[in-house]
């Protein structure tokens, strides 16, 4: 499984919380992966616009707020597309089978409806939720 889409969430909280600079090699270490996967990743948010780079200067800044940052936008921005999409059919099935002529509009079916569902909720969650909800944990901690 792909995991574009929780470290974007990792680094854009620490983007929008941490010391700056915020660089590729802070969010690795705490993402725990290397700063090359990150650039990746920040590279498909700041060419979204969701965050920025200056040139000369280290380190990103988010500009868009985190109240106004739905999870469905940094979706995209990762994903590229306009759809959520979660689930994927196997490609071959057998038409001479009746399970496996009808599976793939049945599942395509069921999964559309499953991913509408999601995005609905990726639309109303946003960063600052996800910040809220680790604050929440944080202060358990202690």
């Amino acid at each position: 499984m792909d995991t574009r889409f929780s470290t974007a969430i990792h680094a854009l909280m620490m983007i929008s919380q941490g010391e700056p600079p915020m660089t590729s090699e802070a969010i690795a270490n705490s993402v725990g992966t290397n700063p090359s996967y990150i650039r990746k990743v920040t590279g498909l948010l700041k060419k979204s616009g969701i965050i920025h780079s200056h040139p000369g200067i280290r380190g990103f800044s988010l500009v868009i707020p985190p109240e106004k940052l739905s999870l469905y936008q940094i979706y995209q921005a990762i994903n590229e597309t306009e759809e959520v999409h979660v689930f994927d059919l196997h490609r071959n099935p057998n038409d001479a089978c009746i399970v496996g002529r009808h599976i793939r509009p049945v599942l395509t079916e069921c999964f559309r409806e499953i991913e509408r569902k999601a995005e609905e909720q990726l639309r109303q969650l946003t960063l600052a939720d996800c910040m809220d909800k680790m604050r929440k944990r944080i202060g358990e901690e202690t």
